[in-house]
């Protein structure tokens, strides 16, 4: 059980350390953490893959630790690791950039704070080795630091600053701010051959949490129980919340006047992909023989015999088309860069994901002119209840 009261990786402010080969960032990795998290040596390009680490790091809380290759490593392995170290900026809330001391700023360093800057990454520079450094060869900045691995000095500092760096979350919330205290919510949970083993899935999990702790009442069935349920309440719900995988089912069981909405588009508006989720849905309609839809899932699973992502969308929007289209599907950090193969994406919830990399692949689909949507606004939108499902939610333009 302690697993399932752990943050989320996708709540967890993710900290990249970042820098050339031998400045010491596995090294300051280990001092921020107090662990030995990365190993360490005087050998060049020791790290060769990310390695990332979920953990609490005081001031912070909760936070995702990544030590990255060296971003000036060379040859063809080396190509693909820099590119590796590109794709963590994706899901980079926090950069560091390690320096060594001793020589200073490098066009490499130029480099990141440079790609730092374009993916608007709040970013800390901090110059390692400061114990072999007389106090005149120190040049202070206000975004910079100079600290020692190896003595600790500057170390605490450190982890303040980069505390001081966190993105603020204050009014983020899943669906508190559209819920009232004393609000009767139902949540329509299927239980099926997908579904985990003796618990909910974490949109469920933090849906019911983000109710509680708006004071408001939350009751769970299954669709096969949710007539029954509504009968024996006593009292009309004020919103319903499903699994879109049902959406039609409990759309025809509900009456028009309670409002309905899914935990998959609750789900897109909190990692920010439900605008351009609404807007990209209208693609559909213009699918032709041929296309090719891309569905991605942030997170990677096991596969079962009625899989949403690689059987039941791919058979909803065949019907719903009436077009022969092609599938493809892509889970956890395979999101290609090159989307002009597809007419369509079709994303999940994002709830695996942190908001960085979700706002990343959806500008992505924008700068190359491909539509977006995700899981819940495009069955809502095949089962012709997309008005319906997104009525909670005024300000959008539907």
């Amino acid at each position: 059980m302690a697993g399932m009261n752990q943050t989320p990786s996708g709540e967890r402010t993710h900290i990249g350390f970042f820098g050339r080969r031998n400045a010491g960032k596995s090294s300051i990795v280990n001092a921020v953490t107090g662990q030995d998290l990365a190993v360490v040596s005087d050998v060049r390009g020791t790290t060769t893959d990310p390695v990332s680490k979920a953990m609490e790091l005081l001031p912070l809380g909760p936070v995702v630790i990544i030590d990255t290759p060296g971003f000036d490593d060379e040859g063809s392995l080396g190509e693909l690791r820099v590119r590796k170290t590109k794709q963590i900026l994706n899901k980079t809330d926090i950069a560091v950039l390690v320096v060594d001391a001793e020589e200073g700023i490098s066009d490499c360093d130029i480099d990141l704070i440079a790609l730092f800057v374009d993916k608007n990454i709040p970013y800390i520079t901090v110059f390692n080795k400061s114990d072999l450094l007389h106090d005149g060869g120190k040049m202070g900045a206000s975004d910079s630091i100079y600290v020692s691995a190896l003595t600790g000095e500057g170390i605490n500092e450190l982890k303040n600053r980069i505390a001081a760096l966190k993105p603020s979350d204050e009014g983020k919330r899943l669906i508190a701010d559209k819920i009232s205290p004393g609000d009767l919510i139902i949540l329509v949970v299927p239980i099926d051959k997908a579904a985990p083993k003796g618990r909910l899935i974490l949109p469920q999990q933090q849906t019911i949490r983000d109710i509680l702790d708006t004071g408001a009442i939350s009751v769970v069935t299954r669709e096969t129980e949710l007539e029954e349920t509504l009968a024996k309440l006593g009292r009309r719900p004020d919103l319903v919340i499903t699994d879109s995988q049902v959406f039609g089912k409990v759309d025809s069981i509900l009456p028009d006047d309670i409002p309905l909405t899914s935990f998959s588009i609750l789900m897109a508006r909190y990692k920010g992909l439900l605008d351009e989720a609404v807007k990209g849905v209208a693609a559909i309609d213009n699918l032709k023989d041929g296309d090719t839809v891309l569905i991605a899932e942030g997170c990677t699973h096991h596969r079962q015999c009625g899989d949403i992502g690689s059987v039941k969308i791919p058979k909803w929007l065949t019907e719903y088309t009436g077009k022969d289209l092609e599938f493809r599907t892509v889970s956890g950090t395979e999101y290609p860069e090159d989307l002009s193969p597809y007419a369509l994406v079709v994303h999940c919830g994002g709830c695996m994901l942190n908001e960085r990399e979700v706002t990343y692949r959806t500008r992505c689909t924008a700068d190359q002119g491909v539509p977006i949507t995700n899981y819940g606004t495009m069955i809502a939108f095949v089962h012709g209840i997309l008005k319906r499902s997104l009525g909670i939610f005024p300000e959008l333009n539907i």
